[in-house]
């Protein structure tokens, strides 16, 4: 991975402004890309990119391979003629600083219908040509989460193991005939996946051309209403009856008693080797072809993930089973030389886990939150920090920096104005300084911290069901103040794209010389 200091910007496009409820893929992702280039900002970190399901959570999605329909833009439909201007007409009124999932997600998929009516009708050349090599290139995974998502939508959306008996266990007739049957339902998902992979790797292309890579999460576990399950569960521990018979979890520990049931299915190990684990093969280079850098969500469950029985109303009652970290993770490096993979290690983490980051010299994270519950020699504190690191103000789970501190205990308070040299007023603008002046090689801080925004911004709090993910960007937040503070940044610590390191050497040195013309 890269070894040259480089900063990032957590910000998950879902968050981006836009007229449309939720944010997409059109001229504000763009407007974005270009404000990090102009910061010199090498990185832009996304939560997973999958459609999303119950709970709008982009860690419980109906596929670990597609992409989220709801992301795409309608802007960039209208220009290709894919949608009319009457298509938008109807537009709703949306909150600008927050996603109403409810409302954005009817209004995106009224105009994803619309949009495929018109392709359905019109039948633009070009578009058609390219939607066919989508389905050739990309029929792998989208045969089979077509099918699901066209089954689920006449089943008013149902989880599958609610679905009729011959469906649920995929009986060959059955399947053949909901494929004849629902055809029409089919393509029109397999339209939406082909508009999103378009307009992201669009993007993504524009991204790269501005010299900015794509950070992107892939989960150690999957949902367990997604296609992957339905369509291969003998990969994972089920009874006969499809029912799981372990769930994934986390034991308790100081933040919680019950620790936390999160119910998704655990993987039968012998029939992934079996296999030479080529489902996570083929899942990682999916994740790689829309990212260039993967963060492992959990990483922990690639050494031992906490097996507890299903039907428990808690995750007290659960044990540690081995997984096959060194096996898989030497398939990958065979497959993927490089590994551009981040380990998310938080938490508590064992000397098997140790082992398998360190094994393959994978850099893990450092949160700067969590540092100020101990003292200096805490490993959180960025003078603990390895340069092969990638360290964070606070992720996506965490309260924004300046609702941590709000709600921190009086001790953790003073010791972190302690440790920053710092003011409660200046307290979020230290940490940041804190961590991208570190010895970490990658720093990365969720945009909610760059803004300076209190915990109405939170992202996630886990644990909870409602009211997350829901934030978004104002319109205006990207000003020539927030701007010149994160370019100083990159500049004070020497985070700048080598391009503007340049040219900051040459405005120096014309500025010693008494060169500089006024302006």
């Amino acid at each position: 991975m890269n070894q040259e200091r480089v900063s990032g910007i957590l910000l998950h496009p879902t968050s981006l402004p836009g007229p449309d409820g939720i944010g997409d893929l059109g001229p504000e992702a763009y407007h974005w890309l270009d404000f990090l280039h102009e910061t010199g900002t090498q990185l832009w970190q996304v939560l997973p990119l999958g459609p999303t399901g119950y709970g709008d959570s982009p860690y419980q999605c109906f596929s670990a391979v597609a992409g989220n329909p709801y992301l795409v833009s309608p802007l960039l439909l209208l220009e290709e003629g894919l949608l009319h201007f009457s298509d938008i007409s109807d537009r709703p009124s949306f909150p600008v600083e927050t996603v109403d999932f409810g409302p954005a997600i009817i209004w995106k998929t009224t105009l994803l219908d619309r949009a495929f009516e018109h392709f359905y009708e019109e039948k633009p050349v070009d578009i058609v040509r390219e939607f066919d090599e989508f389905r050739q290139k990309q029929s792998g995974w989208l045969d089979d989460f077509s099918l699901f998502m066209a089954i689920k939508e006449e089943q008013q959306g149902q989880p599958w193991n609610l679905w009729p008996k011959p469906l649920k266990t995929r009986d060959p007739e059955a399947l053949a005939s909901a494929r004849s049957l629902l055809a029409s339902k089919i393509v029109k998902h397999q339209f939406n996946q082909f508009l999103f992979y378009r307009q992201w790797l669009r993007l993504r292309g524009y991204a790269h051309s501005l010299g900015i890579r794509i950070i992107g999460d892939m989960p150690f576990v999957i949902a367990f209403d997604s296609a992957d399950l339905w369509s291969e569960p003998s990969l994972f521990l089920m009874d006969a009856d499809l029912n799981p018979t372990f769930v994934a979890g986390v034991p308790p520990d100081y933040f919680s008693a019950d620790g936390q049931l999160w119910g998704n299915p655990l993987y039968k190990w012998e029939a992934h080797r079996a296999q030479g684990y080529q489902w996570w093969i083929k899942r990682l280079s999916a994740v790689l072809e829309l990212v260039d850098i993967v963060r492992m969500d959990h990483f922990r469950g690639f050494a031992a993930a906490w097996h507890v029985p299903a039907g428990n109303t808690t995750a007290r009652d659960g044990k540690w089973i081995e997984s096959p970290g060194m096996e898989l993770f030497q398939t990958f490096k065979a497959h993927f030389p490089e590994m551009p993979i981040i380990a998310e290690d938080l938490g508590v983490i064992t000397d098997d886990v140790v082992r398998l980051r360190d094994g393959y010299n994978l850099p893990g994270m450092k949160i700067l939150q969590f540092g100020f519950t101990g003292d200096p020699e805490d490993d959180f504190l960025p003078h603990h920090y390895p340069a092969n690191c990638f360290a964070y103000t606070g992720s996506h789970d965490n309260n924004t920096a300046l609702g941590w501190y709000h709600n921190a205990t009086p001790r953790e308070k003073a010791f972190c104005l302690r440790y920053l040299h710092s003011i409660e007023d200046e307290v979020v603008w230290s940490m940041l300084l804190a961590v991208w002046r570190s010895n970490a090689v990658n720093v990365v801080a969720p945009m909610q911290d760059l803004l300076g925004l209190g915990a109405y911004a939170r992202m996630n709090l886990p644990g909870s069901q409602s009211g997350n993910w829901a934030w978004r960007m104002k319109l205006d937040a990207l000003s020539d103040d927030v701007l010149y503070k994160l370019k100083e940044l990159n500049y004070l610590y020497s985070r700048l794209s080598q391009e503007q390191k340049d040219e900051n050497t040459r405005k120096l040195n014309e500025e010693l010389e008494g060169t500089v013309k006024p302006h």
